[in-house]
């Protein structure tokens, strides 16, 4: 699993600076869970998920109290779920998740996006069975031992734990997401660098060449763009 976590997130992070692109999709993501549940992230665990996410990616609190106003307001604005699979270049595997108020224009900006970048789509399921559905929670100040310490004490199982840069990246099933970061919390930490319930491929692959990198980088440029697009997975493994 030794995936560098921290520098594929700061290097989203640093496309996303100069735009409003992810506090957009915060925003949508936000209202939609808000409005699925309770607006109150003390009665709705999806909805405090989100927020876990939000703040590691410092998206600013009026985006956050908008949206959840939004939601409480009744807005009848409503948007649909939904999951694309396809390939990239050399048999490259990648899924898209949606949220989407009009379905047919997704399917066929996604498919766009594929076709015109290397690609194809796929039927359903024919990548991700190839992923597993993954917990990612990443702190700095600890060492690989002293968390599986703090975890064994709270009684919280996890996959794996790894150290990278100057922190560490926690693996866990995605039901334990809340359990990895309220053991973390009462043991102190109050900051996240990673908080995330993610695709993670089994198996990566390595692409042939630079020009083969270029294009299947732009595939998933050209996908996370996207208005509708919430998150791209991929079994790539790029450089740092």
């Amino acid at each position: 699993m030794g995936r560098k976590w921290n520098n594929i997130k700061e290097k989203k992070a640093a496309k996303d600076a100069n735009t409003s692109r992810i506090y957009a999709k915060f925003g949508r993501e936000i209202y939609v869970v808000a409005r699925q549940g309770e607006p109150d992230p003390e009665l709705n665990q999806a909805l405090r998920f989100v927020l876990e996410r939000a703040k590691t990616y410092n998206v600013p609190k009026h985006i956050i109290d908008r949206a959840i106003e939004k939601a409480k307001g009744g807005s009848e604005e409503n948007y649909d779920e939904l999951r694309y699979e396809g390939f990239g270049p050399n048999g490259s595997m990648v899924i898209v998740d949606a949220l989407t108020n009009n379905v047919n224009r997704t399917a066929s900006e996604v498919r766009a996006a594929f076709g015109k970048n290397g690609g194809n789509m796929g039927v359903s399921g024919s990548v991700s069975y190839m992923f597993d559905a993954t917990a990612v929670i990443g702190l700095e100040g600890k060492t690989a031992d002293e968390a599986l310490e703090i975890l064994m004490e709270a009684d919280v199982d996890v996959r794996d734990i790894l150290e990278e840069d100057e922190g560490i990246i926690v693996y866990a099933e995605p039901d334990q997401f809340h359990a990895v970061q309220q053991a973390f919390k009462d043991a102190g930490v109050s900051d996240f660098t990673v908080a995330e319930l993610t695709m993670l491929a089994q198996n990566f692959i390595t692409l042939p060449d630079e020009e083969a990198v270029a294009q299947f980088e732009k595939l998933i440029d050209v996908l996370e763009d996207l208005e509708d697009v919430q998150q791209v997975y991929h079994n790539v493994e790029l450089g740092e």
